[in-house]
């Protein structure tokens, strides 16, 4: 991401994207651009920033006394005036970035992930356009003074309000304040809860995720997901390639393709999954040749990503510069990327994603 708007008469100080060339590709790959670099903290008035090393979208979670800017999904050629789309589609200049506060009584997952999907409708205009647009979460905000606090914010900031709230009297107030200080507001958890409600014939109890008084059974399902978490934790990066046969999902790239954060995510699904690194001088464990290869999944990445990757992950570790010749010139990452080719060529059994 690149730094959020801060509050006031502060403009984005955003790092700068090549508009050349109008192609799907690169619009996408400009927007993962856009959503790497920083974040920026604001705690109390007093603003800091801090990489990110990750290229994805980072959200700070905002509890009771704390407003942060999450990201900005934004693509900046100077300071000045910025253009957004209009009514009829036509353009008009805006100065600084549009703000879209995220408000939650419990964790924000729902508001804040509710949000980047739909966003991620709009990357291409963001890209092209130079459209800022700054992403807050507050989450677990459960009293109806620090519910006033953030709108009559969004209300100066000129933001929309998307909120999850499960106790209908915290999402009255915000509809009631919304309207009160002219905010535009999305309740998202409501209309759900309503129409469940209704064809359930029950009451919803009113309480967010994770609080006090909700029973959540433990089944079978659960412990699946919690075994499958345990699994993939201990065979990350390669480790214990003697239990491959025991994996649901066998994840093999090189590094920084992605291959943690997808075993990760196929883990809380419930699958067990191992990642295999691919390095170059580097035989592959027998076991990956000798588990059934439908279970094999190859990542491969684009180049210019992939360096964009490394770059900041030597950058973080402080690599010197023989090290990170090694690890992020763009002639070793071709041979990386060759290397690892030839090997899913020999292997067309296996599924190959991200060509």
């Amino acid at each position: 991401m690149i730094p959020p708007t801060t509050t006031g008469n502060t403009q984005p100080n955003g790092r700068k994207v090549n508009n050349n060339g109008s192609s799907q590709l690169k619009r996408w790959s400009r927007a993962r651009v856009v959503r790497s670099g920083r974040k920026l903290k604001e705690h109390h008035n007093n603003t800091e920033t801090e990489d990110v090393v990750d290229h994805q979208t980072t959200t700070d979670i905002i509890h009771n006394d704390d407003i942060s800017s999450s990201g900005c999904y934004c693509s900046s050629e100077d300071g000045g005036n910025r253009s957004r789309g209009g009514g009829g589609g036509e353009m008009e200049e805006v100065r600084g970035g549009k703000e879209i506060y995220m408000v939650s009584d419990g964790s924000g997952w729902t508001a804040e992930h509710s949000v980047n999907a739909a966003l991620g409708q709009f990357e291409h205009f963001m890209v092209d356009r130079g459209c800022p647009v700054n992403t807050r979460l507050f989450s677990g905000i459960n009293d109806v003074e620090r519910l006033l606090e953030i709108i009559m914010q969004a209300a100066k900031e000129d933001a929309i309000l998307i909120y999850t709230l499960a106790d209908e009297k915290m999402a009255a107030s915000a509809r009631h304040a919304c309207k009160m200080w002219d905010v535009p507001s999305t309740d998202i958890l409501s209309p759900i809860t309503e129409a469940i409600a209704s064809h359930l014939g029950v009451s919803p109890s009113g309480l967010p995720r994770g609080a006090p008084g909700r029973n959540f059974p433990l089944t079978e399902e659960y412990f699946k997901r919690i075994d499958a978490i345990e699994f993939t934790i201990r065979q990350d990066d390669g480790a214990l390639p003697q239990n491959l046969h025991k994996a649901d999902i066998v994840v093999a790239g090189v590094s920084r393709s992605g291959k943690t954060p997808l075993s990760i995510y196929l883990a809380q699904k419930g699958f067990k999954v191992a990642n295999v690194p691919i390095v170059k001088g580097v035989e592959l464990p027998k076991t990956l040749f000798e588990i059934d290869p439908k279970r094999v999944f190859a990542l491969t990445i684009n180049l210019a990503m992939l360096q964009t990757i490394r770059r900041e992950r030597a950058k973080s570790l402080e690599f010197d510069e023989e090290e990170r010749s090694n690890y992020a010139e763009m002639a070793h990452l071709r041979e990386e990327l060759d290397y690892a080719g030839k090997i899913f060529e020999q292997n067309p059994t296996w599924k190959v994603i991200g060509k």
